[in-house]
Formats: structure tokens, sequence, C-alpha cells
């Protein structure tokens, strides 16, 4: 049973006893209305008009009670109406929060409705612009596979190329090494026999005016007139030519041959620094072949060689401004 129910159910047992009520109370006053004292002597000689009319009241009661009823039903009728109706006023009211609510509900999936159908066409027209993309991805994609198949075949047909171009590199390098390899020998063998010629040359040009010895790898040439050291050097590298310079015991023993017991100039002297004998390419003088005696004067600065009795201890030093035959040496052979 509900609560609506059980309030019915109360408020009509309260109507009832309050009705039971209100007809005990009216049978009361009925009761005391008829009942007079002065009228005491009369009900003793009405009692039998009395009981006559007691049918009549009974009568009328029962009509009373069935109007009281009648009251009494209308009453719990309009109640229970009444009961009804604020249960429907209530019932309605919720119904209109509830209509109201739905509504909004409505009106905030509808805008969502909105909002969503929105989205989805956005998304649709960005699906379509991506499927578009992605095809054209794709034609892009099967291009540069074509494109990178053609580059792959090219690169591999560069690669043998290269190979054999390296491979002729290569070989044409070995070549060229090896005519390097000839162009300098025959570079050298050139640059000797130019040297060669060029000594000849010159060893002609030295023996033009005076007489020509050959001993190891070097001409020596003797001349005719008599000059001072310094010009007899000076003629010596004019002809290419420089002083001669001793270096063995069996250059000495040739030169003293060659001269015929004849003074000539030498390449050694210590001009610079008395007692420091140097040839003229600026050696210093490690072996002498100075004859007894020698050298033993401070102003005697240049050296001649002689041939008196000892063919190799026979050097001497002598003024330089003196005069006489000079030998000048040209290496020829190198």
């Amino acid at each position: 049973m509900s609560q609506a129910d059980s309030d019915y159910v109360n408020y009509a047992k309260e109507r009832g006893e309050r009705i039971e009520k209100v007809m005990e109370l009216y049978e009361k006053g009925n009761a005391v209305r008829h009942h007079k004292p002065e009228t005491e002597t009369e009900n003793a000689n009405t009692k039998t008009q009395h009981a006559e009319l007691t049918a009549g009241d009974r009568c009328y009661r029962l009509a009373v009670l069935c109007v009281l009823l009648l009251c009494l039903l209308l009453l719990i009728a309009t109640t229970v109406l009444w009961i009804e109706f604020t249960i429907l006023t209530t019932e309605k009211d919720q119904l209109q929060s509830t209509y109201t609510a739905l509504i909004i509900e409505q009106d905030r999936l509808l805008t969502s409705y909105n909002k969503l159908t929105v989205e989805r066409n956005h998304l649709r027209t960005r699906y379509m612009r991506m499927t578009l993309e992605r095809e054209q991805l794709e034609d892009r994609n099967n291009n540069l596979t074509i494109e990178n198949n053609q580059l792959q075949t090219s690169y591999n047909t560069l690669t043998k190329e290269r190979d054999q171009l390296q491979t002729s590199y290569n070989n044409l390098t070995i070549e060229r090494d090896q005519l390097q390899t000839s162009y300098n020998n025959l570079t050298k063998e050139r640059d000797q026999l130019q040297r060669e010629r060029d000594g000849y040359r010159s060893t002609l040009d030295l023996c033009y005016k005076g007489r020509c010895f050959s001993f190891n790898s070097s001409f020596y040439c003797i001349s005719i007139g008599n000059k001072t050291w310094e010009e007899s050097r000076h003629d010596c590298r004019n002809k290419g030519a420089d002083l001669v310079i001793i270096n063995s015991r069996e250059e000495q023993e040739f030169i003293s041959k060659i001269l015929s017991r004849r003074k000539a100039w030498i390449g050694l002297n210590d001009r610079d620094r008395e007692g420091e004998w140097k040839w003229v390419d600026g050696t210093l003088l490690n072996t002498g072949f100075w004859g007894q005696g020698e050298p033993n004067r401070a102003w005697e600065d240049c050296v001649v060689t002689r041939d008196k009795t000892d063919p190799v201890w026979n050097w001497a030093d002598y003024p330089c401004s003196r005069q006489f035959i000079w030998i000048c040496e040209k290496t020829v052979f190198i």
C-alpha cells in the first residue's frame, strides 16, 4: 500500500468516528428536547400518542441518518477527490519538471547532435582529402619506385663502367709509371751525355791554347804564357775549369811528370788566414806534398809545384804576384 492510500484510509476512519459522535450528540439532544418536567403529566396522558409517534420518529431519524450518510459519503468522495487532485497535481508538477528537464536534455542533445554532425562533415571532408592525398602519394611512390629501379639499373651500369675505367686507369697508371721510369732513365742518360758533351766542349775550349792531359775523370791543361796566381785562376774559370786540386799521391806524380821540371801555379793558398791552406773549392788541405823547408815565408801565400829531384815532395810557397805557368783542371765524368 502506498503512502497516499494509507493517508486516505486514516482520514476516512477519522471522518467516520466524527460522524458517529455527531449522531450520538444529535440523539441525546432530541431526548433532552422532548423531555420537559412541566409536561410529565401531559406525557403520562399522551403515552398513547407518543407510542403512535414513535414510528414516525424512526422514519425521520432514518431519513436524517441517510442524509448524514450521504453527506459523509459526499465528504469522503470530496476528500478522496481532493487527495487524488493533490496527488495528480504533485505528479503533474513532477511530470512538468521531468518534461522541462527532458526539454533541456533534448536541446542539449540537439546541440550535441548538430555539433557532432558538423564534426562528422568536417571529418568526412578531411577523410576525402586524405584519401585523395593518399592516392596521390601512392602514385608518387609508384613513380619513385620506377625511377629508383631505373636509377639502380643506371647505377649498376655506371658501377661496371667505373670498375672498367678504374682497371684501365690502373693499367694506364702502371704504364705511365713505367714510362716515367724510362723517361727518367733517358733523362739521366741525356743529362749525362749533355754533361759529357759540355765537358768535352769545355775541354776543347780549355785545350785551345795549351797542352791537355787526362787522368782518371779529369782533363788537365798546361798554359803557354806566364801569369800571376789570380790571373791564372781567372783564365781557368773563363774556360769552365779552375786551378788544379791535387787529392792523391798518384795525381801529384802525374802533375810532376807532365810539367817536366817547370814551376806551375796550383789551386792552393793561405791568403785569408796565415798558415790555413785552402783549395780553390774552399776545402782545407789535409795532405800536402811540400818540398824540404816549405812553406817558409809569411808573405808567400800561393803555391807552385815543381819537379827538381823528387817528383812527389816538391811544393813551395811563392808570392802570388809572381808569374808562372798554371795548370787548369776540368772534371768531365761525374
